[in-house]
């Protein structure tokens, strides 16, 4: 990588003069660094440092472009360097290791010094100091941006998840219900006919009106059976039919037993009518109940995707002004509507003070706040040791409540205990628990800047298997923005 003609110094000076912290940067100090660098040349493709070596040179790209494959150490997955840029190990830098692979994009032309010659540089050129430090302030501040897109991508990841489980359920049965509406439609066209052709009376078709409607009246107080009770029934139902001589028993039968429907409800049909009729009567009335029971679903599943849809809205504050009343308690609930697939096999309990005073706030910001509490409850009792025996129980208490002339809000769990010596530092940026890769130390970080937006505090308290995060907002928000 290093040429084996060195190029001229006088073009090496001219070509350091664009990199962007060495503007202004007089002749003499650029041809210092010139003269004490080692140049190195790379072709597209040149593998130039493996992740996680020692970081020992600061690099001054003058031509190309690198790029930085983070595979270990990081949710981010690219950085790139580019022409003009001070990169690299700087003085005054806590870096260690390279944070990724790097390879040249394109043609590299870069200067390399070694840290054993930083305070030799910083002596020879004093401004050096003032162009690293803001260098490296600059490398912080965009860092800190990128990993905080990255969390926010994160959590917009896991929203859409949860919020595509949760309308994939409803949909489906509304998709199921319709075409099973459509399916029955065609059995009552064809049984239409097949009534016709009984050429029943007018008492006849008025006897089997009111045995329809004492039907129903009686099942109603039979519709909260238990599933042993609705399997007694179908089994009775069908050997009614079948002894009766009618085909297709196993189509009747079940839904008159769902219904609540008894064999001693039968009986009066043969009072007034032949066994041909009756079977075609019984028929049309399953069927009715079928596409009846088709409609209740559809009615029911569509309205679980309104209320959904209602809780988006409620979570995310779409089409309103940043600043507005915001109800917490429906926030905290509507968070967790959201999150309604991670939560099937915990035990939620919503205990909510009624009638809570609204804050101005801005609610979409508080609602990411919930979802942090939320989302590392779930995580806690998911690393529970004692997850799946038997005398465990996964827990979450959401507590909304006035307490004085604040909101407050805890989010409970009973899975591990925070350790003590961590409990103060969770709330640092960068600062994660979590295993290399699954977390980057964002989250309650985000949720106390938010929280101390709104002139609130954040806290935390775990101890004896029981872990609480406390916020409290106050109700009177004058001066807070």
């Amino acid at each position: 990588m290093i040429p084996e003609i060195p190029t001229p110094t006088e073009k090496i000076v001219a070509a350091l003069e664009k990199i962007g912290p060495l503007q202004g940067l007089p002749e003499q100090d650029r041809r210092w660094l010139a003269e004490h660098g080692i140049e190195v040349h790379a072709k597209a493709g040149d593998i130039i440092f493996e992740e996680g070596v020692p970081a020992e040179y600061m690099m001054l790209l003058l031509k190309g472009e690198i790029h930085v494959r983070r595979n270990r150490t990081s949710p981010m997955a690219l950085f790139i360097g580019r022409s003009g840029q001070m990169t690299g190990l700087l003085p005054y830098s806590r870096m260690t290791t390279t944070g990724g692979q790097g390879y040249a994009a394109t043609d590299v032309w870069a200067i390399l010094h070694h840290k054993d010659l930083f305070p030799e540089m910083m002596e020879a050129i004093p401004s050096m100091r003032q162009r690293v430090i803001s260098t490296l302030l600059d490398r912080v501040r965009e860092v800190t941006r990128i990993e905080q897109q990255s969390e926010k991508l994160a959590s917009i990841g896991k929203l859409a998840g949860n919020l595509a489980h949760e309308l994939n359920n409803p949909s489906s049965a509304a998709q199921r219900a319709a075409s099973g509406i459509l399916t029955e439609l065609n059995a009552v066209n064809d049984n239409r006919y097949r009534l016709v052709s009984l050429c029943l009376t007018p008492e006849q078709v008025l006897s089997i009106q009111c045995w329809e409607r004492n039907v129903r009246d009686h099942a109603n107080e039979q519709m909260r059976s238990s599933q042993i009770e609705i399997a007694t029934r179908e089994d009775e139902i069908a050997r009614w039919i079948e002894q009766h001589g009618f085909a297709q028993a196993w189509q009747i039968a079940p839904d008159l037993a769902e219904l609540g429907v008894q064999v001693s409800d039968l009986n009066p049909l043969t009072e007034f009518l032949e066994g041909p009729a009756i079977q075609v009567v019984l028929e049309q009335f399953a069927s009715t109940l079928r596409a009846e029971h088709y409609a209740q679903t559809m009615l029911s599943s569509t309205g679980r995707i309104f209320d959904l849809i209602s809780a988006m809205k409620t979570y995310s504050y779409m089409d309103r002004a940043p600043i507005l009343e915001v109800d917490v308690s429906a926030g905290v609930d509507a968070t967790l509507q959201m999150m309604q697939s991670h939560l099937a096999k915990i035990n939620v309990v919503r205990d909510y003070e009624p009638d809570l005073p609204s804050i101005s706030a801005y609610g979409s910001e508080l609602n990411q706040v919930w979802t942090i509490l939320i989302e590392n409850a779930i995580e806690a009792l998911a690393r529970d040791p004692r997850k799946g025996t038997a005398d465990w129980t996964p827990c979450l208490r959401v507590v909304c409540r006035q307490e004085a002339d604040l909101i407050l809000v805890e989010v409970w769990d009973n899975g591990p205990d925070i350790p003590k010596d961590l409990q103060d530092r969770i709330f640092e940026p960068f600062f994660t628990t979590k295993a290399p890769g699954h977390g980057l130390g964002l989250g309650l970080d985000n949720a106390t800047r938010i929280v101390r937006k709104h002139r609130g505090h954040i806290g935390v308290m775990s101890e004896n298997g029981s872990t609480c995060f406390r916020v409290r907002l106050p109700l009177n928000q004058l001066q807070a923005y």
